[in-house]
């Protein structure tokens, strides 16, 4: 096979590519902390919690999140509100319900050990294909493949693969790939180090292909002048820009705030009533009419206290933040809704918006945290092209909080 244009033929090295692969990866593994103590119940929450999250993200958050809750049983037997407090500000709830559930039908059905068997492990509660190859690779040493956003990737440029990854097909052909690859004896290592081969080497838009170990068995790289054109990736897509109002109703020193319903979008997550500021509508006409619809009560002295701005997956929004004082009517209260005082709303589950609100709120004068511009961002807003409307997630004030899907190690 001959080298692409202008490049030198890379020496051929000894041994398989597997070979190469793990030979680097036992001198260049990272000490991450879900490394240190490998038990199964400490893989698994690791490998959840980096599901769509990046390492350097994730490793506050696993820290936190194993101190609270330093084993399963731990886990299973913790309210759900204490879960999704120690998850805060990791974005994508719904993965810590759903490990909050499955913990508890371990500990209730298996007497507290997690299966070790990719089909065992695929009944429980969140766990989707990757996770159960994962944890049954690295916790038990199945012999399966992990395949994630990094393994995509790293696959897909030693196979030079011109489809899509993410379609069925291509993602079989890959898979199959590294199956070949993957020696019995070691498939957890194997599996790390590919990932961490897709996080440290072979990245996204400038792969670092001079040091990467297994360079001589890349068709990418061996073929093509550029090795990050593979694999394809899809246009960038627009987000909408959504502008939402958010009242702040103060009563004898304490807030009002709302618990979403369940199962939805930032379930059972709380935060301030407001939602979508419909077109044409200034925002405190939108704070007043969203407090009386959503909680049946009036404002008085409404005064703005700036603007909160957020990213998610598919969005950006835009939250005018207003202070208000109980009106003649108030609010009704009961289960999901009702007055905090400010301790109390420290030990609330918040999304990461409503956090920016209180942020905003003890400190007006000055901006809030992540309000300025990132890149992806929109800096208007549109409606959004599809007939879909992102605004109804606003409905209950804050929206979805999160970032890319699997943006992974």
């Amino acid at each position: 096979m001959t080298p692409g244009p202008g490049k030198t033929a890379t020496p051929t090295r000894p041994g398989t590519r597997s070979e190469s692969l793990l030979a680097w990866f036992r001198t260049n593994r990272r000490p991450l902390p879900w490394r240190v103590r490998p038990d199964p119940y400490r893989i698994w929450v690791a490998e959840v919690l980096l599901q769509q999250t990046r390492v350097a993200q994730a490793v506050p958050y696993y820290e936190r999140f194993v101190a609270r809750f330093p084993d399963l049983r731990a886990l299973a037997g913790a309210p759900r509100s204490e879960v999704l407090r120690a998850w805060q500000g990791a974005g994508y709830y719904d993965r810590a319900r759903r490990l909050h559930e499955a913990a508890r039908c371990v500990a209730r059905d298996r007497g507290g050990r997690i299966p070790g068997t990719v089909e065992e492990l695929e009944q429980l509660p969140g766990v989707g294909r990757y996770i159960a190859r994962a944890v049954a690779s690295l916790a038990y040493g199945v012999p399966a493949v992990a395949l994630e956003a990094n393994g995509l990737r790293v696959a897909a440029r030693w196979t030079r693969e011109e489809a899509d990854p993410r379609t069925a097909r291509a993602r079989a052909r890959l898979e199959a790939a590294l199956a070949r690859e993957l020696p019995p004896s070691s498939p957890g290592p194997f599996n790390e180090a590919i990932m961490e081969l897709g996080e440290t080497i072979c990245l996204p838009e400038a792969p670092r292909c001079p040091a990467c170990p297994v360079s001589f068995g890349c068709r990418a790289y061996r073929e093509l002048d550029d090795p990050a054109s593979v694999p394809r990736r899809p246009a960038g897509r627009h987000r909408p820009h959504l502008r939402a109002a958010v009242v702040a109703l103060t009563e004898r020193g304490r807030w009002l705030v709302q618990r979403r319903p369940p199962g939805g979008l930032l379930g059972d997550l709380w935060e301030f009533p407001g939602g979508r500021i419909e077109p044409g509508e200034a925002p405190a006409h939108a704070a007043r009419r969203e407090l009386r619809e959503e909680t049946g009560g009036t404002v008085r002295r409404l005064a703005p206290a700036g603007v909160v701005r957020h990213g998610y997956s598919h969005f950006t929004v835009e939250l005018h933040v207003f202070r208000g004082i109980s009106g003649s009517r108030r609010p009704v209260t009961g289960r999901t809704r009702r007055w905090a005082t400010p301790d109390e709303l420290r030990r609330l589950p918040l999304p990461r918006a409503t956090e920016k609100i209180v942020d905003r709120l003890n400190a007006p004068d000055r901006p809030s945290p992540g309000s300025g511009s990132r890149r992806g961002r929109t800096t208007v807003s549109r409606r959004p092209a599809s007939r879909r409307r992102p605004g109804r997630a606003l409905r209950r004030g804050t929206a979805p909080s999160g970032g890319r899907s699997r943006a992974r190690r």
